[in-house]
């Protein structure tokens, strides 16, 4: 039974060592660890520290110069809009990232923090939500901040997107595109590229192209499923554009059902509702066709129509 218990004991003890190992701590010079719920930073950006001894509390500041750095896991401001952006939930998945990037800006300077990748995937996600003003905006900040390689190529991709945006000149554009996608087999880099490529298309009115490379989005870099809704969606438009009128409402249902309660649905129903009832352009002309076929069947027992006699050489044509 002493075996038991001293067993227990240690389990114990082993899990609240792993939950502390994996807590969000703010870690002072002294080696001590001050943890997420202890702590708040107010207007003023000081750091303050509760302390509860039974029922009574106790606030102190924690000056910036004590603390060693920020032990903190993957955050789950990224993990929640990632899900969000993936059921087509932009604009909440933009104010997810926007409420992080408050609170880790307050903390930027300190080692471990996660402010620089919040930072970019806020500015991916106004950019998906079509805010093109803010991402001009936050542009300068961000060619400040101390940047990995990695983090570089996606400041080279958002700055394209902005080119994309603003000229026509879609020769270099699509040559830069191309570049970056020899530079690298990432995945998202690839969604964010081939996504590129196809506005440019559309804005050459390249419908069918478009069309192509909105759909690589899906097909090979499924695993970004942030970007995928909006580039259904997108490909969805092009068949309208094509005036695969009926290719496209299936295309626009399947979107509703996908992503229920999300913008992306909202505009797939809009999308589907300018074009009710339409059929694709190729249908209608085999019907035309059909229906002209049918009009000149001559009626029964009428004699078919004799061919015309051969026409007189025209005036215009010169003497031997």
């Amino acid at each position: 039974m002493k075996r038991f218990f001293a067993l227990l004991a240690f389990s114990v003890l082993s899990l609240c060592a792993v939950g502390s190992a994996s807590a969000q701590a703010i870690v002072l010079k002294d080696g001590s660890k001050i943890f997420s719920n202890e702590f708040t930073i107010n207007p003023e950006g000081k750091i303050i520290r509760t302390i509860r001894i039974g029922e009574q509390t106790a606030t102190s500041e924690v000056m910036r110069g004590n603390i060693d750095s920020l032990e903190w896991p993957y955050p789950a401001e990224l993990t929640d809009s990632s899900d969000l952006l993936a059921k087509g939930k932009v604009e909440e998945a933009i104010a997810v990232l926007a409420k992080g990037k408050a609170f880790f800006e307050q903390l930027k300077d300190i080692e471990g923090n996660w402010y620089v990748d919040i930072f970019f995937a806020y500015i991916e996600a106004l950019n998906s939500g079509g805010k093109f003003d803010d991402v001009i905006k936050l542009m300068p900040s961000a060619r400040t901040l101390k940047l990995t390689d990695a983090q570089k190529m996606r400041l080279r991709i958002i700055q394209l997107d902005i080119d994309r945006q603003t000229t026509s000149d879609y020769v270099t554009i699509m040559v830069e595109a191309e570049s970056i996608l020899k530079e690298t087999d990432d995945s998202a880099i690839g969604a964010s590229i081939w996504n590129i490529i196809a506005d440019v298309h559309v804005k050459k009115k390249e419908w069918e192209k478009a069309l192509l490379a909105y759909l690589r989005i899906p097909v090979f870099f499924g695993s970004q499923v942030q970007r995928v809704p909006e580039a259904e969606l997108q490909a969805a438009v092009m068949l309208t554009k094509m005036r695969r009128y009926e290719d496209a409402t299936a295309f626009f249902n399947r979107l509703a059902e996908s992503y229920p309660g999300s913008q992306i649905a909202e505009r797939a129903n809009k999308e589907k509702a300018s074009i009710a009832g339409m059929k694709n352009e190729d249908q209608k002309d085999e019907k035309k066709g059909d229906a002209k076929a049918e009009g000149e069947k001559p009626a029964e027992g009428a004699k078919p129509a004799e061919a015309p006699a051969a026409e007189a050489k025209s005036s215009e044509e010169p003497k031997k």
